[in-house]
């Protein structure tokens, strides 16, 4: 009997294989993702974040989220597998939000303009994002076990390095004479007690950072206290 000839596109090639025969899979490329796909995550993050903000992880439901995102739960499992892996992810958001106006200090800057700019780019993020704010205090109160890591590399690294920024103004007699780490605390606290405490600001001056008379009047403070103690 003739033996059925094999069509060559038909034909699969075995593939390079480990020892003892094992095939060895292809590593698969990742897709670039569409511009409707990155909407819909950000869609997604930005609902994560209001519920995390408000009910925290364990008082948030994935329905709760997708309810809020106009999305159907289904949906929202296509992009985010988990609750767990939304909140990470959220997490990771808000903190590329809030490190890079850190990132932006210069050793070679005036350290009143720098320290000025940078009070107002805090002040601005929580005008403009109370919520990721809440977010990220609210994981800091319950001991940081999902960014514990990033604080103790990425946060520890750039504060390090902004600390000695502030030693060298320090030298240069452009700053007081101060622990760095002291500074920031201080700028961290301020700015974002604004966002974390909207509700005893708003109670006790009938306003909120949307207020821009307030929002101005409010940075302008800041910078003042912050100035008159450590500015030489």
């Amino acid at each position: 009997m003739a033996r059925e000839k094999t069509s060559p596109r038909n034909k699969t090639s075995p593939g390079p294989t480990h020892k003892g025969g094992t095939r060895r899979r292809s590593p698969q490329i990742q897709k670039p993702k569409s511009r409707i796909q990155q909407a819909n995550e950000r869609k997604i993050i930005d609902a994560a974040i209001k519920q995390f903000s408000r009910h925290g992880f364990r008082g948030t439901t994935i329905d709760q989220i997708a309810h809020r995102a106009k999305l159907s739960k289904p949906n929202l499992l296509y992009y985010f597998k988990t609750k767990e892996a939304l909140y990470a992810q959220s997490l990771n958001y808000v903190l590329d939000i809030w490190l890079s106006p850190l990132e932006t200090l210069n050793p070679d800057d005036d350290p009143e303009t720098a320290l000025s700019n940078y009070i107002e780019k805090k002040m601005e993020l929580s005008r403009k994002h109370p919520d990721a704010s809440r977010m990220f205090a609210m994981e800091i109160i319950e001991g940081a076990k999902t960014v514990r890591s990033v604080l103790d590399t990425r946060l520890a690294a750039l504060t390090k390095s902004k600390r000695r920024v502030l030693a060298k103004w320090s030298r240069e007699g452009k700053l007081a004479r101060i622990d760095g780490a002291h500074l920031l605390f201080a700028i961290w606290a301020v700015t974002q007690h604004y966002a974390d405490f909207e509700a005893q600001v708003l109670s006790q001056t009938g306003k909120t950072l949307r207020d821009r008379q307030f929002f101005e009047e409010a940075t302008d403070t800041i910078k003042r206290i912050i100035f008159h103690g450590v500015i030489r």
